[in-house]
């Protein structure tokens, strides 16, 4: 990130541009991301994956803004995709339907017939119901469904409580002590080829010790099911690496990759990973401005034009973000805690962070926001959808518009 969204002398850029620039012509707060630092992460996938044949399927989740599919779709990526919308998305940006995983737990019968007939070519599969009704589906539609079965391999990825996803309780996968009487299921089934192993432990995670253990047990498990005969052609990874947020020590790909050739280097497969974080994270900065300076007692608040709406992970996650002036400040240092306008407490950004005397009109950054920030962001309040801004050089694009109140409304019924 450092090379792209910059303090140079005393004003903040995204890459060659001036965000006070943008903030001249598009009101905050708004969304802005670096083209430069997204393709540079994704290149750099490519570089340390070339020891294998494989795909990179972007967790679209992370960030679907259609745009940076698109991007991602030059770069001949795939998805990982976990709804039909996001499947939609995924093609309309020019995603070949071959390349998407259809993963998630949660798959209806409307939403496998369309990825069958939009031609996607991979599940994910997560319980012995979703195998039935994938197969059923497949039979209707006189097709065949390439799945991977997504083993929880009940390891502790170290992360945050709410976004681990391979310890025994949570929801997702099949116990991998039960996997194997779920591939025979699978092998009896005629519409239904088994293609991989599936894993996915977790989010934002820093170390690599809980992959490696994963992926020693899914490595086990393949040679127990080709002791059963039943062939495994693909190893899915998932995704998971975290990034920095507040000075955390991260994982290296060159390392994570020299893991998984480890893993891999006397088995004949193919390699699906799915980052999603990692891609977008650090490209993205959430600009605001401060509309009140609120000093009390107990605490002094810098109030700002966003709100939880759009930046939902500190309200739901306690998350960290680092929040920075765009331009330079002197005077008096102070510690804020920085909160939006909705009428919920828990619409707090952060406390007893330090600024120079801050006032009404000064503009905020928010960084590595292009994660979890505008995929999860939402109307509460009916508070509009703000614009997302794509940078590339010295040129910036309006890649979503910010809508008017009308168009809010425009999906409502009027009973009148």
């Amino acid at each position: 990130m450092k090379d792209f969204i910059t303090k140079r002398g005393k004003k903040l850029y995204i890459e060659d541009l001036e965000i006070t620039k943008i903030a001249e012509q598009i009101p905050t707060p708004f969304y802005c991301y670096s083209q430069s630092l997204l393709e540079k992460n994704f290149n750099n996938f490519v570089k340390n994956f070339s020891f294998i044949d494989h795909k990179i399927c972007y967790a679209i989740k992370a960030n679907s803004n259609i745009n940076l599919v698109k991007i991602l779709a030059k770069k001949n990526a795939g998805i990982d995709a976990v709804s039909a919308g996001e499947i939609f998305r995924s093609i309309k940006a020019g995603i070949n339907p071959k390349k998407i995983v259809f993963a998630g737990i949660g798959k209806t019968e409307e939403e496998i017939t369309y990825a069958l007939e939009n031609k996607v070519e991979e599940f994910s599969v997560e319980s012995e119901s979703e195998l039935y009704l994938l197969s059923k589906v497949a039979k209707k539609l006189g097709k065949i469904a390439k799945i991977a079965i997504r083993i929880n391999p009940n390891i502790d990825a170290c992360t945050h409580e709410k976004i681990s996803t391979g310890r025994k309780g949570d929801k997702f996968g099949i116990d991998i002590e039960d996997s194997l009487e779920l591939y025979k299921i699978a092998k009896n089934l005629s519409t239904i080829e088994i293609f991989g192993i599936s894993t996915h432990i977790g989010s934002q995670i820093t170390s690599l010790e809980p992959f490696r253990k994963a992926f020693l047990k899914i490595r086990e498990l393949y040679f127990e099911l080709k002791e059963n005969n039943i062939k495994i052609k693909n190893f899915d990874l998932g995704g998971g690496i975290g990034i920095s947020y507040d000075d955390e020590k991260t994982i290296k790909i060159s390392d994570y990759a020299d893991i998984i050739k480890e893993i891999t280097k006397d088995l004949d497969i193919s390699l699906t990973l799915a980052p999603g974080r990692v891609l977008v994270g650090d490209s993205g900065v959430l600009i605001s401005k401060v509309t009140h300076i609120k000093n009390t007692p107990h605490r002094n608040f810098m109030i700002i034009d966003a709100a939880m709406n759009d930046l939902m992970r500190p309200a739901l996650y306690n998350s960290y973000h680092d929040i920075i002036t765009v331009e330079e400040a002197k005077g008096v240092i102070k510690k804020f805690s920085i909160v939006g306008s909705i009428c919920e407490s828990t619409d707090t950004f952060a406390h007893d962070r330090e600024f120079h005397n801050p006032k009404s009109g000064d503009l905020i950054a928010f960084l590595s926001c292009g994660a979890y920030g505008s995929s999860m962001s939402n109307e509460y309040n009916s508070r509009a959808l703000i614009p997302e801004i794509l940078v590339k050089d010295k040129e910036f694009k309006i890649i979503r518009r910010r809508p008017s109140f009308d168009e809010m409304i425009s999906l409502e019924n009027n009973l009148d």
